[in-house]
This record gives C-alpha cells, structure tokens and sequence, in this order.
C-alpha cells in the first residue's frame, strides 16, 4: 500500500475488507482483456490482483510493504507480486494496463509514481486507478490538527489531490486523461471500537516515538472529538472522498 508504513496486514484483511471490495467496481472500470499484462499498485494482500487475473489477464502485483506481500502470496500462491517502491519502480517490458486501488494517496511523491506509472505503459496503455480525494477524511484530519497541532502536517503520510491537482500531473507524463471524477463515498464501521480500529491501522505515523499509554491517550482524544458527528446507532461512518481517474498514454 504505502511507504514508510509498518502494516499489519492480519487487522487489514480482519476488520478494513471493504478497501478492496470498493474497489470490485474499478475492477470493471480496468476492463482487463484475455493475455492482457497488468500491473496492480499497491496490491496490498492481492484480493484485486487476483480477480484481474481470474479474468484472463497476466498480473502483476507491486507493493511497497514486506507484511502485506508477505499475506498475499499466502493467499494467492500461484500469483506473481514484487516488493517496489510505487514512487520508484521500473520494469523490463511494458504492461497493457496499470491499474491502482485505495493506494496513490499514501505516496506523497505523486510524481516520482506517475512518472514510473507512466514507463510501465506501452503507447496507448491504460491507467485507472481511485484513491483518496481533496476533502477526504476531512473530520478525521481536523481531529487529529486538534490532538496534534502543528506536528499533524509533519506526520501526515497522505496527499489528497484534487483533479485540477492530479489531471495536469498525468498530462505532463503523456497520459491523457479520459475520465477524473471526485465523489463522497460516506463508508460505516461497525462496532463500537471500530473508529479505534481504524485509526491503529491507518495512522501509524502520527503515533510514532509514542508509548503504549500516549499512544492510547492520543487515540482517545481523537475518537472523543469524532463520536458527536461520526457514530450514530452503533456505527461509525468514515467521510470518504474519492478521486478515480481513467487515462491512456500517448
């Protein structure tokens, strides 16, 4: 998924699935072709890789975490992954299709990624990818402004574009933009625990040099700030807001 981030990919595939079966739809958006090469960014523990290859396609899956590669060949043996920086990555042949789901807004280096995105692709290859949004999370990011002050821009590991942000970025690097959209995708969390679940799997970095009880104390604050507009009737709902963008090289 992202760089820089120690995952724990046991709680990803436990309590956060509904990262890739969102992204079933975006699967469809790829519309993969029989022998078609395809590499997926930010594959995470495969779910996705290995549908595009359930579907004809020969798929690569690229991360940048040993914990999350390390949880996908398990479940998926026979499918080929790599360990890759997805701001740095160069491969020997050109693939038909980069495809990226819930993964660019952890690389704050967006053009060292687009740039290799870009290499990938053979002329007239396809790039479709969704991931966090300008105005993602937007309560979440002024609880933690409010628990952390000024140290929450230094620990920050996300970017969340806006398409007049990413659209010219894609176009400085030949990859003409068919396709930028920025929707709301309100996403629940069931149980009571479960923004604290949330917050522990994705937000490592703010936590960092912390003890167990800072930690804790931190993450308290952070949920007491969020319950009066977030948790409703047992379920708390995330403010997702997502960026998906469709492009061919030229």
């Amino acid at each position: 998924m992202g760089t820089g981030c120690a995952w724990d990919a046991e709680r990803y595939e436990g309590k956060h699935s509904y990262v890739w079966q969102f992204g079933a739809g975006l699967v469809d958006v790829l519309a993969s072709r029989e022998g078609e090469r395809i590499l997926d960014v930010g594959c995470g523990t495969g779910q996705l890789t290995a549908e595009i290859a359930a579907r004809g396609a020969q798929v690569v899956g690229l991360d940048s975490s040993t914990n999350m590669l390390g949880q996908a060949r398990q479940n998926y043996p026979g499918q080929k992954f790599v360990l890759a920086d997805a701001a740095n990555f160069r491969f020997p042949e050109p693939f038909d299709a980069v495809f990226s789901n819930a993964a660019l807004h952890w690389v704050k280096n967006a053009e060292g990624a687009v740039e290799s995105i870009a290499l990938a692709l053979r002329p007239a290859g396809r790039f479709v990818a969704e991931f966090g949004g300008k105005g993602n999370i937007a309560s979440i990011m002024s609880a933690l402004r409010a628990v952390f002050g000024a140290e929450a821009e230094q620990r920050c590991p996300w970017i969340y574009p806006s398409i007049g942000e990413y659209a010219p970025l894609l176009e400085r690097h030949r990859l003409e933009v068919r396709e930028a959209r920025l929707f709301d995708r309100p996403t629940q969390v069931e149980e009571e625990d479960g923004m604290e679940n949330w917050l522990r799997m994705f937000c490592g970095r703010y936590f960092e040099g912390l003890s167990v009880e800072g930690t804790q104390e931190k993450i308290r604050e952070l949920v007491d700030i969020l319950r009066p507009d977030r948790y409703r009737d047992g379920v708390w709902t995330l403010d997702y807001r997502r960026l998906r963008v469709a492009a061919v090289k030229v």
